[in-house]
C-alpha cells in the first residue's frame, strides 16, 4: 500500500517539470525576439530529480532538449550560436543530474541495506516482550530518541520461572552505540539468569556484577576507566498463584498499580543503588536489594516505566505530570494503557523526545 501511493505519488509529481516544459514553450514562443525563456528550461530535470530516479530524470531532460530545438524552429533561431549554446548547456546540466540521480540511487539501495541489517540485530538484541504469559496479559511500547533506532538505552525483557513471571525494565547510562552496548549486556546477563531458582537479590546480585565486570574488568588490566557502566533497573516477580508482586528498586522509578479506580505509586521502603554502582567486589551482600511486596489482584495492571517518560518536557520546559495524568487514566475503563500514555506524551512533548521511553504494562487477568 505505501509502495502504491509512492507511485501515486510520483506519477502527480511529474506534471510539475511536464508543466514547466509546456510553459517556457508557449511563453517563449509569444514573447518579443529580445526576450528567451528557453534557460529555464534546465529546471525540468533539477526538479525531477528530487523525486524520481535517473530513467525519469533523463527522459525530462530529452524532453527539455526538445522543448528547446522547438523554440528555436519556431522562432527561426535554431542555426544561430546562442541556441547552439543553450542547448549544449542543458544537455551538459541534464547529463550531470541524472549521474548525480545515479550516484544518489546507489547511496540510497546501501543504506537501505545498512538500515535492514541494524533493524535485523536489534530486533535479535531486543525482541518484543511476550504478550501472555502464565495468568498475565503484557504490552509494551518502547520511544527511541533517536529516529533511526528501535533501541537505546531503556530497556525491558521477561523470562519465566516455574512458577512465576520475572521481569525487568532498565535505563543505561548514556546514548548511543555505548548506551546500546551496555543495554545488550544487561539483557543477556538477564536472560542467562532470571529463569533459574534465584531470589530478585541473588538476581539484582548477578546484573549488578555483570555491569561492574564489564566496566572494570580493563580498568584492572591497567586501561584506566574513563567512563564507568550503570543502569537503574527494576526487577519484578509475579507469582502464577498468589496475588502479589515482589519487586527490587535500583534507583528506578517506582511502578504505578492501577486498580479500583485509583493509581497507586508502589515504592519500596528500600531503594537499592543503580546496577554497576553497587558494593566493591568480595564485599557483595543480599541486604542491599530489599524485596518489596505488593498486593496485585485479578483485573489490575502495574506499570512501569523509564525516566525518559518523567523526563519529557513541553515547549515551556515543563516536565511530563505522570502523577496527574495515573489519576485521569485511572478514572477510565483500563482499556490500552500505552496507547493512552503515547498520545498523552506526544501531546506534551510533540516531535522527538529528548531521551528514550520505555513502558510495560502487566494485567493479571480474571480467574
Amino acid at each position: 500500500m505505501q509502495e502504491l501511493r509512492r507511485s501515486r505519488s510520483g506519477r502527480a509529481l511529474v506534471l510539475i517539470p511536464l508543466g514547466l516544459i509546456v510553459a517556457v514553450c508557449v511563453g517563449d514562443v509569444l514573447a518579443p525576439a529580445d526576450i528567451h525563456l528557453g534557460p529555464l528550461l534546465v529546471a525540468a530535470p533539477a526538479i525531477t530529480a528530487a523525486f524520481a530516479g535517473p530513467r525519469l530524470t533523463a527522459l525530462i531532460g530529452l524532453l527539455a532538449v526538445g522543448a528547446q530545438i522547438f523554440i528555436g524552429v519556431a522562432r527561426g533561431a535554431i542555426a544561430t550560436e546562442n541556441l547552439e549554446a543553450q542547448i549544449s548547456a542543458l544537455v551538459l546540466v541534464s547529463a550531470l543530474i541524472v549521474v548525480f540521480c545515479l550516484f544518489r540511487e546507489r547511496r540510497e539501495r546501501q543504506l537501505t541495506r545498512s538500515r535492514t541489517v541494524a533493524q535485523a540485530l536489534q530486533e535479535v538484541l531486543f525482541p518484543p516482550l511476550p504478550t501472555r504469559s502464565g495468568p498475565l496479559e503484557i504490552a509494551c511500547l518502547y520511544l527511541a530518541a533517536d529516529d533511526e533506532a528501535t533501541m537505546g538505552g531503556d530497556l525491558y525483557a521477561a523470562a519465566r520461572t516455574a512458577r512465576s513471571t520475572r521481569l525487568l525494565i532498565a535505563d543505561v547510562r548514556g546514548k548511543g552505540l555505548p548506551a546500546i552496548s551496555n543495554a545488550s549486556l544487561l539483557l543477556g546477563s538477564f536472560r542467562a539468569a532470571a529463569h533459574h531458582a534465584l531470589s530478585l537479590p541473588l538476581l539484582a546480585l548477578h546484573l549488578d556484577g555483570a555491569m561492574r565486570w564489564e566496566s572494570r574488568q580493563w580498568s584492572a588490566a591497567g586501561t584506566p576507566d574513563t567512563d564507568e557502566a550503570f543502569a537503574t533497573a527494576l526487577l519484578i516477580d509475579v507469582p502464577d498463584a498468589e496475588p502479589v508482586v515482589h519487586l527490587v528498586d535500583c534507583g528506578h522509578p517506582p511502578p504505578v498499580l492501577f486498580g479500583d479506580g485509583r493509581a497507586r505509586f508502589l515504592a519500596g521502603d528500600r531503594v537499592a543503588p543503580p546496577l554497576g554502582l553497587g558494593t566493591l567486589p568480595g564485599d557483595e551482600s543480599l541486604e542491599d536489594y530489599a524485596v518489596a511486596t505488593f498486593p496485585f489482584r485479578p483485573g489490575e495492571v502495574l506499570l512501569l516505566y523509564t525516566d525518559g517518560v518523567l523526563e519529557a518536557r513541553d515547549a515551556d520546559g515543563a516536565f511530563f505530570p505522570l502523577a496527574d495524568r495515573a489519576e485521569d487514566w485511572a478514572a477510565r475503563p483500563p482499556g490500552d494503557l500505552l496507547a493512552r500514555l503515547h498520545a498523552d506524551l506526544a501531546a506534551h512533548a510533540p516531535g522527538r523526545l529528548g531521551d528514550d521511553a520505555a513502558a510495560v504494562t502487566i494485567s493479571r487477568l480474571p480467574q
